[in-house]
């Protein structure tokens, strides 16, 4: 019988409430949260501001519900964009073999050496901020490892019987990649995918606090906390609470991926 991972729920409601606190923001927070009140700045928490406000007077939890529309929109369709382009690539390097393999995997190997922080940092000051930029560029800078992993998949699954019965009956290349390969190899993909979320999530806080990301009244956990700078010593909540979401949401994406990473790889099972 399989050991019931607790860790690896507690990750799944953490995704959970915080998507379904991002889809349903407007009915959660009941507030504009870039409405400014500065007879009510830098107010604690309270019954009134369960988080308090910051410096312009703006109900914080309502921030940082709407910040986690941002957050997590960057996250998945960064990932998107990256599974999306990792699949491509390393299902063509791993079905075709020879130089098509050669030409993808050093590819792979030359964007490997990038330092993809800096690479995001250079790429953003020829582009510019902004949300969408901070999406296509984490995505385009994040597919090498999904590429790797499906690659070796397919190296693996590529001589098996159901690929030759395909072929017996005169399936094409690309039919035999996306209906037989890529579903029956797709398991590590996802484990890394939903770790890479994490990742997308952080990258993209760091971006903003750095101001390169998304831009302000747009809330987000990142720019919340670059605000919360000058008032560091007077209103701790500023940089507690987005804080404590980033740390949250990105343990509930690790925990889940290393759920997701038992379940598709029996050996690691107890």
């Amino acid at each position: 019988m399989k050991k019931f991972n607790k860790l690896a729920v507690f990750g799944f409601v953490v995704v959970a409430v915080m998507a379904s606190a991002a889809v349903f923001a407007p009915f959660i927070t009941g507030c504009d949260p870039g409405a400014i009140d500065l007879g009510n700045s830098l107010m604690p928490p309270s019954i009134q501001h369960i988080m308090g406000t910051d410096s312009l007077g703006r109900d914080l939890f309502s921030r940082m519900v709407y910040g986690a529309r941002i957050s997590l929109s960057v996250g998945f369709v960064a990932v998107g964009i990256s599974v999306v382009a990792g699949i491509i690539l390393g299902s063509l390097a791993g079905y075709y073999g020879g130089w098509v393999d050669s030409v993808i995997s050093r590819f792979i190997d030359i964007m490997l050496c990038f330092p993809t922080f800096f690479l995001i940092l250079a790429t953003i000051a020829v582009l510019g901020p902004g949300i969408w930029n901070i999406m296509v560029i984490i995505g385009l800078t994040g597919w090498m490892g999904a590429a790797r992993l499906i690659r070796a998949e397919i190296l693996s699954l590529k001589e098996r019987e159901f690929v030759e019965a395909a072929r017996a009956v005169g399936a094409s290349d690309l039919r035999i990649i996306a209906c037989h390969l890529i579903p029956n190899g797709i398991g590590p993909v996802l484990v890394s995918a939903t770790l890479g979320v994490a990742g997308a999530i952080l990258t993209e806080s760091a971006l903003s606090f750095l101001g390169l990301g998304v831009q302000p009244p747009v809330p987000s956990w990142g720019n919340i906390l670059t605000e919360a700078k000058s008032t560091l010593g007077i209103a701790w909540w500023i940089t507690v609470f987005p804080g404590l979401a980033i740390l949250i949401t990105v343990l509930g994406y690790n925990l889940l991926g290393e759920g997701l990473r038992e379940h598709f790889n029996p050996h690691r099972r107890q």
